[in-house]
């Protein structure tokens, strides 16, 4: 028989067992959630070349953050991967697509080159008579091949080389940019700019006998089997119209389209013309003969990442791409031939860094990496500063009518005059397109409305300066 010391003992050993036998269950468990856990992951990231292998909620939470982050209410998307074809929103709706224009200019111009009716050494003197350029005020040779590369010397600024206006055609754009100073030597420094694109449009014009609108539908277009890109504003389908930012809201923002811009960046297309575009360039479809070498000698100028050609540039991986942004749209296109893999994206809504990065999300989960992550686009950020700027500013004028201290009042009205001017300097500089055409064109409306409640305030504030200056003035005669 035990006695009481030899019992306790022995329920203490009972007890050290009970503690080691929950330990190692817990640790079990434990590890079967964490096995479980590895094995989800490893299902999720598993090879894409796995026909089961999909990503679609993935896909699906990408989409829906673009949504909330942007406020874009109307984008459509299309996936190709190993002949499938996934979309995404309305696939027959038309968008502008911007500047991913150019690689239909830079195709129709190659096709024009393989047939010997353009020289791509040629000068944009020998298609367009009487057309000059200067560099360091010396006459500058700019060659077909410089504005296919991007290498003409001419940069995107408005203030140096503007867009046509409503009413000029082709001829009469390229008129008035005639003679201008260029920013670099041709053929020496990369300079994105949609000058070069809308010459090669004139270009094409010139030697086609034809309108570009006309060629590109008849020569390009419709013998591609793209039925639903128009040149321009289509007359027929479904448009969505484009928007504009503002207050953490969309307007609807039309915009004409301007014949001489038209070879840059205003086409109109939908996700089942730019799938079948896509798969032209992946090689996965069927095409007419003539456009064979066109597209063998585009792939083969984009050799090392970064290179710009005809309307493409190649990232890293070998991905091929362009983006496209107008002041109503934004979009892009990227492919990769030897994943047989594209992704196109189509917005009514500037937010060109959020759209790239959608679709660059999107073809990242369809290649086996997961991707999560949405650059914010710096009209979003300004919208909302400077719906703040707007609130603040309505704050300020209430404040300003109740505060009666001078030094106060005269504080605020420097600190809201140097913000003001500091604006108006600095945002011109950094966008290159003078203020009026940054704050009624391209920036979220929550800015105009911020820097007119700001002038505003400024007004009111120096007024009731002024007022109380005479006042003073006025008491001090008085006690005189």
């Amino acid at each position: 028989m035990m006695n009481a010391k030899e019992l306790t003992v022995l329920e203490q050993e009972e007890g050290d067992m009970n503690k080691r036998r929950t330990m190692m269950a817990l640790i079990i468990c434990i590890s079967l959630m964490v096995a479980c856990f590895m094995y989800a992951r490893a299902e999720q990231y598993k090879d894409p070349d796995e026909p089961e292998w999909q990503h679609k909620y993935m896909v699906d939470e990408l989409i829906q953050k673009y949504a909330n982050d942007t406020k874009c209410r109307d984008f459509s998307i299309v996936v190709y991967r190993k002949g499938e074809t996934k979309y995404y929103g309305d696939s027959k709706a038309l968008y502008q697509i911007g500047s991913m224009t150019k690689a239909f200019t830079g195709l129709a111009v190659q096709k024009l080159i393989n047939e010997g009716f353009i020289d791509e050494d040629g000068l944009i003197s020998d298609y367009v008579p009487g057309f000059t350029a200067y560099y360091k005020a010396e006459e500058a040779d700019i060659s077909v091949k410089d504005l296919l590369e991007q290498k003409s010397g001419y940069t995107n600024s408005e203030k140096d080389y503007p867009s046509a206006t409503e009413d000029m055609t082709l001829t009469q754009w390229a008129e008035s940019i005639s003679g201008r100073e260029l920013k670099y030597r041709p053929g020496t420094e990369y300079a994105y700019s949609n000058t070069n694109y809308n010459l090669l449009g004139l270009i094409i014009e010139k030697v086609s006998g034809i309108s570009y609108k006309e060629y590109m539908e008849s020569e390009v277009l419709r013998p591609l089997g793209l039925e639903n890109t128009y040149v321009g504003k289509p007359e027929e389908g479904r448009i969505v119209e484009g928007t504009r930012l503002g207050f953490r809201r969309v307007f609807d923002f039309p915009m004409a389209v301007r014949e001489g811009s038209i070879p840059a960046g205003y086409f109109y297309s939908n996700t089942e013309d730019m799938g079948r575009w896509a798969q032209i360039w992946l090689n996965s479809a069927d095409i007419p003969a003539a456009f064979e070498e066109p597209l063998a000698k585009i792939k083969g100028e984009l050799k090392e990442e970064g290179d710009y050609y005809s309307g493409w540039e190649l990232f890293e991986f070998g991905i091929t791409g362009h983006s496209g942004g107008t002041a109503n749209y934004s979009s892009r296109l990227v492919f990769s031939e030897q994943r047989q893999t594209a992704v196109c994206v189509l917005s009514n809504l500037n937010v060109a860094a959020s759209t790239d990065s959608l679709c660059n999300g999107i073809y990242d989960i369809n290649t086996g990496k997961a991707c999560l992550r949405l650059s914010g686009d710096i009209w979003t950020v300004f919208d909302l500063i400077f719906s703040t700027v707007t609130l603040c500013g309505i704050v300020i004028f209430a404040a300003m009518i109740i505060i009666k201290k001078r030094a106060v009042l005269m504080v605020s009205d420097l600190f809201m005059l140097v913000l003001l001017v500091s604006i108006l300097i600095s945002f011109p500089l950094i966008f290159s397109a003078d203020m009026k055409e940054i704050m009624f064109i391209w920036a979220p409306w929550s800015l105009t409305a911020g820097l007119a409640v700001v002038a505003a305030d400024i007004a009111a504030v120096s007024i009731k300066l002024l007022i109380g200056r005479k006042h003073a003035d006025n008491n001090k005669r008085g006690e005189g």
